[in-house]
């Protein structure tokens, strides 16, 4: 990676404050907050917005130049976050998963996992 330590602790802080920002929308007004009404939906909805989103990356990826790729990206990640909160996992859940993986050659990985 060719970030400096200190840059990639100022953008792991921005998505904990926006994860944070997220889980506390839960319980507010969904006529005021986006946030809130996607967790009023539930999960099903949750992750069915998650799924578009990833659609919407692949078409920027590959129709579209690099800030349409970057759009679409932090959509994808908002509404991720949106469904790990109404999962109730944090981002360190995931970043100890990513943590426990790192190292692994991709097909090591997956046979691990009994995907291979």
């Amino acid at each position: 990676m060719t970030d400096t330590p200190d840059k990639t602790d100022i953008d792991a802080r921005i998505l904990h404050r926006l994860f944070e920002t997220i889980s506390s929308r839960k319980g507010a007004d969904p006529e005021t907050s986006y946030t809130a009404k996607l967790f009023s939906r539930g999960r099903t909805a949750i992750a069915q917005k998650v799924g578009e989103e990833a659609v919407e990356v692949n078409i920027a990826a590959l129709a579209e130049g690099p800030d349409a790729l970057a759009a679409e990206s932090a959509d994808l990640i908002y509404h991720l976050l949106v469904l790990w909160a109404d999962g109730g996992i944090t981002p360190e859940h995931v970043w100890a998963e990513l943590a426990k993986r790192e190292g692994l050659s991709g097909i090591e990985e997956k046979r691990a996992r009994g995907e291979l």
